[in-house]
This record gives C-alpha cells, sequence and structure tokens, in this order.
C-alpha cells in the first residue's frame, strides 16, 4: 500500500469512527425529554398523559426535522449519469445547522391541563432538544392523589442538547450506485446498525437516478447535464432505559423512526474534471417517536399508578430545498462539497471511487 492509499485509508477510518460517536449521540438527543429529564419522568406522567405528550411533542418536534432533513443530503453528486454497467461507492458525511429559532419554542399554560408556572405567567419561552434553558425553568405539576386530593410538586423542565455548545447535527452513510442503462443509477445508502451500551440506530435508503439529457441525440449535446431523481430515506434509532431505574418499571426506552421522500431535479456542467452542479428539490417526510414500556408513577408515600405505553407522538415535515455545489474527478476518485438551502442549512462532503 503506498502512501496515498494510506492516507485515504487513514482519513476514511477517522471520519466513520468520529460518525460512530456522533450518530450516538443523535439517538441520545431524541430521547432527551427521557435523559434530561430524569427524575421527573413520574412527575411530569403525574400531569395527565396528555400534559405530558404535548411537552413531548413541542420538545422533540425541532430534533426530528433536522434529522429528517439531513437524512436526504449527499444522494448525487452530478447530473451526469455513468456509462453502462459503471460502479461508484463512497463515504458522504453531512452536518444540518440549527437555527436559533429551533432551539426554543413557546410554552402556553393553556395548552396544559395540570401545569402552570411558578410566577402564573401565561407563557415562556423554554428549550427544545437543540436548546438550553439558562437559567432553569420551572413548572408546578397538580395531580389527583386518591387520598389526599389534588397536590402538586415543582419540577425542572429539560434542556437539550444546546447545553453542551452543540449547534449542528451530524449524519453520515456509506452510499453505491449501479448503471444497469446509460444515464440511468440505481443507488442505495446504507449505515450499519450501531449498538453502543443501551442505545441503537441505523439508516438505509434507496434511490434512482435518470439523466434526461442521455436520451438526446449525439449531435445535440451541450456542456450540461440534467437529471430527475426519486429516493427514499429511513432510520431508526432507540435507547433503552429500564435499568437506569430513573422510574419503576420495565422495557422503558424510546424509540424513534423517520421515513422521507425526495424528489430533485439536478442540472450540471458535463466536463472531464471540475464541474459544477445544481438541483431543486422537494423533501416530504414522517417520523414516529413512541415511549414504551411500564412505568409506575408515585408520590413517593400510599399513591402510585401503572402506565403502560405512555404515548406515541408523530411529526410530517415537507419542504422545498436548493443544492448548489462543485465536484472534482481524477481518474477513477471523487469528491464532492456542496450546500443547501432548506429550513436546516446543511453541507455535504463526498469521497467516491468509481469503477
Amino acid at each position: 500500500m503506498n502512501i496515498y492509499q494510506e492516507t485515504v485509508s487513514l482519513i476514511l477510518t477517522y471520519k466513520i469512527n468520529a460518525m460512530r460517536t456522533r450518530i450516538y449521540l443523535l439517538v441520545l438527543f431524541l430521547a432527551s425529554f427521557t435523559v434530561h429529564a430524569q427524575n421527573n419522568i413520574d412527575d411530569l406522567l403525574a400531569a395527565g398523559i396528555d400534559d405530558a405528550k404535548r411537552f413531548s411533542a413541542d420538545y422533540l418536534a425541532p430534533a426530528t426535522e433536522g434529522l429528517t432533513y439531513g437524512i436526504n443530503n449527499g444522494w448525487f453528486n452530478h447530473a451526469k449519469g455513468q456509462k453502462q454497467f459503471g460502479f461508484e461507492i463512497g463515504l458522504v458525511l453531512n452536518t444540518s445547522f440549527i437555527n436559533d429559532s429551533k432551539k426554543s419554542f413557546e410554552m402556553r399554560v393553556s395548552d396544559y391541563n395540570n401545569i402552570r408556572f411558578p410566577d402564573n405567567s401565561a407563557s415562556k419561552t423554554v428549550a427544545t432538544a437543540l436548546g438550553h434553558n439558562n437559567p432553569d425553568i420551572t413548572v408546578i405539576v397538580t395531580y389527583d392523589d386518591p387520598i389526599f386530593g389534588n397536590q402538586e410538586t415543582e419540577i425542572t423542565l429539560p434542556s437539550g442538547i444546546g447545553s453542551s455548545g452543540i449547534n449542528f447535527i451530524p449524519t453520515a452513510f456509506l452510499q453505491a450506485s449501479f448503471s444497469p442503462f446509460r444515464g440511468t443509477q440505481i443507488k442505495a445508502r446504507y449505515f450499519p446498525k450501531i449498538e453502543t451500551e443501551d442505545v441503537k440506530t441505523g439508516l438505509y435508503g434507496f434511490g434512482i437516478q435518470q439523466e434526461f439529457t442521455a436520451w438526446l441525440p449525439r449531435d445535440k449535446y451541450f456542456p450540461v447535464a440534467i437529471s430527475g431523481l426519486i429516493a427514499y430515506t429511513h432510520l431508526d434509532g432507540s435507547y433503552d432505559f429500564t435499568n437506569t431505574n430513573i422510574v419503576e418499571g420495565s422495557g422503558q426506552k424510546v424509540t424513534t423512526d423517520i421515513n422521507t421522500l425526495l424528489f430533485e431535479l439536478i442540472a450540471s456542467t458535463n466536463f472531464k474534471v471540475l464541474n459544477a452542479y445544481g438541483a431543486l428539490g422537494y423533501l416530504s417526510g414522517k417520523s414516529n417517536t413512541d415511549l414504551l414500556g411500564t412505568y409506575m408513577v408515585t408520590d413517593g408515600f400510599i399513591y402510585s399508578e401503572k402506565i403502560v405505553d405512555p404515548f406515541s407522538i408523530e411529526e410530517k415535515v415537507s419542504g422545498v430545498r436548493t443544492t448548489l455545489g462543485a465536484q472534482v474527478k481524477l481518474g477513477f476518485f471523487a469528491i464532492n462539497l456542496d450546500y443547501t438551502f432548506a429550513k436546516f442549512d446543511s453541507a455535504s462532503l463526498g469521497l467516491n471511487f468509481s469503477f
């Protein structure tokens, strides 16, 4: 193995290991309602399933939305299709940037049945899973004790990954494409199922890209290529926190499933070494986050209640996106860098090998 090959191998190994750590963080903040709430989970559930679900939906929505956009980047690096029976494999690294508007939401007391602020404010701006409450924000939860009647307890609302200074959502995946016909690329992407302690996550996707200009007679070719892309991506993750003993019970975990469809119209220059490309696309996605397991909610003395599979949260995401990028191809190796403008702007880097 020569110096060049050793360098590429070291870079790829470093990037894959780094992204494994970052993907682990992704599932952690998707489960951060559980992680950050810690011993206050039983208090929040005591306020009622509806209140707990409402808060969790607002708290988690920006995180799942950011992931939905992030896992759809990097599907293309050129509008020109490969030659028949051509094969390409590569590594895509992506970072979605978190807007300040996604770090908080307006929590209105009128939307809740058993939650109020200690100072009786009608509403307050509180952190989402992407933000941070500084200083801490507390709420008073009212619950019904079968013996003593209405009781109150004060809890601190959870912060998010903003407390760690994180301002981006990273994703990474291996991607391959094959051309059964000239101008047609069948694509697949994959991130192996990772299990680290009690966290599991994985990603896969399929797509097809067709170059429309490949259907034109050769004498009408211009130094540009135009193609269309349709792609499906799935991400699933789970965090089992039964062994943390936060709340008495069994089978306690948070699971998240994200399914998306992406439609893109792509145009690029068609030169041998350096090319620019751009695309206009539409993204549609759906996510489901479930708090599963059995929870024994108690006041610590007499009152206790068993709650099974407390709630499921469904979020739908859709929007237009625009991508601008450039690709450099040196023989069988190509590198591309692009920037996507959307609800979550993002930057992608691709390292590809063609055969």
